[in-house]
């Protein structure tokens, strides 16, 4: 399986870097964790990585324990996940996830990011079976692994595949079972350097470096706005 979900990693870090937009998308993905699962992390595999990911990116325990809490609260009572699908530029396909307590607000905001950048919202579902939903684990690549023996210990947890990169193995399981997998890599020993669930296109496509400038620019939008958790596209 490639890795067209990227649409350029380095691009998207540099959009990432900031605390300021990192913070309250990774305290989101912690407060959904935890009312979905329950807020003990020892019981629920998928707050427990939520919390590994935040952890790698040195968000205090603090703001931590606030998006545990949060889980809880009336404010979560009305936080919702929600799934905008558009074209964009040169009719990139973008697949926008977002969390918000105000969903009037949100749709808005993403329509004008739309209109004014050269795209479109699409209705609700256009664009679904064009991208695969899968829970994608990087682990870190170490003597100690034997590959085979990984391979047939997380197959029971829906492993699809593995990729192995230089330092790295990339795992690739269902979007169903991420908590189910999450465990299975805790009790093989590996070490997780970051978990979490991907839109991954089916067929991907081409674009110039010209058209890939006019298209970031609907990507940076939509990633500096607050209610926005991830983008992907069809990128090669």
């Amino acid at each position: 399986m490639g890795r067209a979900f990227e649409y350029r990693r380095a691009a998207k870090e540099k959009r990432w870097g900031t605390m300021s937009r990192v913070f309250p998308r990774l305290a989101k993905n912690i407060t959904f964790a935890a009312k979905e699962g329950g807020s003990d992390p020892s019981m629920n595999a998928k707050l427990r990585t939520a919390i590994m990911n935040a952890k790698a990116q040195n968000m205090p325990k603090a703001n931590i324990d606030a998006a545990i809490k949060r889980a809880t609260s009336k404010e979560a009572e009305n936080l919702s996940e929600v799934v905008y699908e558009g074209k964009g530029p040169y009719g990139v396909l973008v697949v926008v996830e977002c969390a918000t307590e105000n969903t009037t607000r949100t749709v808005a905001n993403v329509k004008s990011y739309f209109n004014k950048l050269g795209g479109s919202l699409a209705p609700s579902g256009s664009f679904e079976f064009m991208f695969s939903r899968k829970a994608v684990f990087q682990i870190k690549k170490t003597e100690n692994i034997n590959l085979e023996e990984l391979e047939f210990n997380l197959i029971d947890a829906g492993l699809e595949s593995i990729e192995e990169e230089e330092d790295m193995l990339v795992i690739y399981a269902g979007f169903k079972d991420f908590g189910n997998m999450a465990k299975a890599l805790e009790d093989n020993g590996a070490e997780l350097l970051k978990a979490e669930l991907q839109r991954i296109p089916n067929d991907v496509q081409e674009f110039t470096e010209e058209q890939l400038t006019e298209i970031e620019v609907l990507l940076d939008r939509l990633e500096e706005d607050d209610d926005v958790q991830a983008v992907f596209t069809n990128i090669a």
